[in-house]
């Protein structure tokens, strides 16, 4: 049997998402099975709250099919088997949860806000970089906004703390007027003159915060 904490890591399960896949909820463990290799083999997944696992059961011997999860077990036949199998899993982490990676109260609260004002939701980019999010403009696909967590020596302080921070577009060769390098800096990762990037430690409180994120957004539809 496979643990899938690790692969269910960062995200939140959607478990009407799992009913609507074709998992069936008994004594709070949501299951879901499906043949496989011309239905010689099945694939069995449980989730709960707190465990995710999975196993192949070999139907002519009705035994787990534990070569799947040996690594020395390259043969073409255990490979396709394994193709299978991970695709499976791959398309439920896809469809049935969406991604938990930022922690922060102000964070939460910006994401509130944007999606009930812009109805705009995080989009995660770059599977090599997934403390990464962004949020564009839909009448033009330009950014207005990026999310990310990253250590505070990045930004210059001399410190390895996991902070949480956002990139936001300012008017161009106006923000040094508003970086203090304290909680207001220049743009990291993005063009210095015309985006500023704010730490998520309430230094900036949330009525000043969401001005500047209204202002990103109406300078994203700028020409």
């Amino acid at each position: 049997m496979r643990n899938l904490n690790k692969e269910f890591e960062h995200k939140n399960i959607e478990y009407n998402k799992l009913l609507e896949y074709g998992f069936t909820l008994k004594n709070n463990h949501y299951i879901f099975e499906q043949k496989i290799r011309d239905n010689h083999f099945k694939v069995q997944i449980d989730i709960t709250k707190t465990k995710q696992s999975s196993k192949i059961i070999d139907l002519a011997t009705d035994e787990e099919y534990v070569l799947i999860d040996i690594q020395q077990a390259n043969g073409d036949f255990s490979g396709k088997i394994k193709e299978e199998y991970e695709n499976i899993l791959k398309d439920i982490i896809t469809k049935c949860t969406t991604p938990n990676i930022f922690k922060s109260k102000q964070t939460q609260e910006i994401i509130k806000y944007i999606k009930e004002k812009y109805n705009d939701d995080l989009e995660y980019l770059w599977e090599k970089s997934p403390n990464n999010a962004i949020w564009r403009n839909k009448t033009n696909h330009k950014w207005y906004g990026i999310l990310l967590v990253l250590p505070e020596n990045k930004l210059g302080i001399d410190s390895n703390q996991i902070i949480e921070i956002i990139d936001l577009k300012y008017p161009k060769n106006k923000n040094k007027e508003i970086i203090n390098n304290q909680n207001i800096f220049a743009g990291y990762h993005m063009n210095k003159s015309s985006w500023i990037t704010i730490k998520l430690d309430e230094g900036i409180d949330n009525k000043e915060l969401f001005k500047l994120i209204d202002n990103s957004y109406q300078l994203s539809l700028e020409k």
